[in-house]
């Protein structure tokens, strides 16, 4: 990332006045614990993202511990090698025969994870691996009928972590030029996947031990036994090639949890999203999969009708992967849009959409909120019912007004910096200077948007009846685990966008008598 004079001031205009800011995470609120980092970076795109993980995982003493939504044995972490590069199944074959001590634990979600069962070069690796004494590989089905355990995290010998959104898995790996026909981004048959933006954050020190209890206790949940605790004497990790953005900061850990069975229900990342747009004061950044829930989407809209509200802008995919999900999400999305720009009227929330040199869509897997550049977010949940309840979900935040993190401001302005500046086509100075010139996201936005790689605005295309039937009663995206069984007449995008509502405006009329 640029380190330049003109991001530092970008930083720092955004963060004046922060001896009055207060924490937006608060443990037992919207947040599980807070945990110290000795080093953290956000990584965008898998193909840095896989290069590093490999180097780090290769140095590991006693323990990888691996827990994910999807995973394919099949998959090159450095397809750009050729015929010179390992399968993720051969890589973690070679790691368990240099040090045969070393526990390589993984936990996938039982569904995503039994596809490669239809592959029989995959049955042969997972038989292989069934046989290798360090390699322990586990289904994940601890949770409610129509749940899924949704975490993307690595921990490795409890002091270096990862969390996001990037899965170890097909149709991941992309470089962050996004071409339109790069000839290594292929499924294991061999054909061409579209290109795939996603982003994930490395951290060392304390707050990996803490995600680490966290992967304990969900190994704990999904298989009935224990990982042993370990020792505390190794060595902190981290890549040789990776520059440290954030030195001795304190992250927040966010988490969704489905009630089941003796496991009690949590839901941190949904009421962190809600005091999130409640404290923005100038713009939300958000890169996101989905935007389908009725209370994130009237929480916007309260901060729509503001005399001076908050900038909002996300960027998304274009179209939701797989026909029932575009169905579901895309229509859900076009309704609840549609209903915040009826309080809209400066045109203050935007939805863009990234595209290559060529015109064609990139499809944005990132779950990432930045909030005046004080307030960073990185992880697994997107802005779904799904994420808020159902899911097993795990977000790590940087927030700024926390004691240790005062400093952080103008790191965040660079991440947002990089992040724009890789959707425009356009170096990251460029976009600093916009954003300095106009003082507006969007504006920035908009001076910078033009042909080739860009950002497009979202067309709402009206939903067809079928669409938009599921879409509002909400079939595939309950706002609870028992609301798959519930009745029709108790569901609906409406229902739920006009309670709460209600709910926050007589909320804000007490707060203000």
């Amino acid at each position: 990332m640029a380190d330049t004079a003109d991001s530092d001031r970008e930083g720092a205009q955004v963060s004046g006045g922060e001896e009055a800011l207060q924490p937006i995470v608060v443990p037992g609120r919207n947040c599980w614990k807070i945990a110290p980092a000795r080093s953290a970076a956000v990584v965008v795109d898998a193909a840095n993202y896989y290069h590093l993980i490999q180097e780090v995982m290769s140095k590991a003493k006693e323990r990888i511990l691996i827990l994910g939504w999807d995973f394919d044995t099949r998959i090159s972490l450095e397809p750009e090698k050729g015929k010179h590069a390992e399968t993720l199944g051969q890589f973690f074959l070679r790691l368990a025969k240099t040090n045969p001590a070393r526990d390589i634990d993984i936990l996938k979600w039982s569904f995503g994870a039994k596809k490669q069962f239809l592959h029989p070069g995959a049955v042969w690796m997972l038989w292989r691996w069934e046989r290798t004494k360090a390699i322990d590989f586990r289904y994940d089905s601890a949770h409610p009928a129509g749940c899924s355990h949704h975490q993307k995290i690595v921990v490795i010998d409890d002091c270096f972590a990862v969390c996001g959104g990037i899965d170890m898995s097909t149709a991941r790996w992309d470089t962050p030029e996004h071409l339109d026909d790069d000839p290594n981004r292929r499924l294991p048959n061999g054909k061409l996947y579209t290109p795939w933006h996603d982003v994930t954050m490395l951290l060392a020190g304390p707050v990996a031990g803490a995600l680490a209890e966290l992967g304990r206790d969900r190994w704990a949940v999904a298989t009935e036994s224990e990982l042993p605790r370990l020792s505390d004497k190794h060595e902190e990790l981290w890549p040789d090639d990776l520059t440290v953005q954030f030195e001795n900061v304190d992250v927040a850990i966010a988490r969704t949890r489905a009630e089941y069975r003796e496991v009690e229900e949590v839901r941190e990342i949904e009421m962190l999203y809600l005091d999130m747009i409640a404290a923005a004061k100038r713009f939300i950044y958000l890169e996101n999969q989905y935007f389908t829930s009725p209370k994130i989407a009237a929480a916007v809209a309260n901060r729509m009708e503001e005399a001076n509200p908050p900038e909002i802008v996300m960027v998304m995919p274009r179209q939701a992967h797989g026909w029932l999900e575009q169905m579901a999400m895309d229509a859900a999305r076009v309704q609840l849009t549609r209903a915040i720009g009826k309080v809209d009227p400066n045109n203050r929330f935007r939805i863009y959409v990234p595209v290559t040199q060529g015109g064609n869509d990139i499809y944005v897997h990132a779950k990432v909120a930045i909030v005046d550049d004080r307030f960073l977010r990185v992880g697994s949940s997107n802005l779904n019912n799904r994420s808020l309840g159902l899911d097993s979900e795990c977000d790590v935040i940087i927030d700024a007004a926390l004691e240790a993190n005062r400093d952080t401001p103008a790191d965040i302005a660079r991440v947002r910096t990089r992040l724009l500046a890789e959707h425009l086509g356009v170096d990251e100075q460029t976009f600093a200077d916009a954003f300095a010139r106009h003082d507006s996201l969007i504006d920035a936005i908009e001076a910078l948007r033009g042909k080739g790689k860009t950002l497009d605005l979202l067309d709402l295309i009206k939903p067809g009846p079928f669409d938009k039937f599921i879409a509002e009663n909400e079939l595939l995206d309950p706002e609870n685990a028992e609301g798959f069984l519930d009745p029709i007449s108790e569901r609906g995008l409406r229902k739920r966008w006009h309670s709460i509502r209600r709910w926050r405006g007589f909320r804000r009329r007490r707060q203000t008598a």
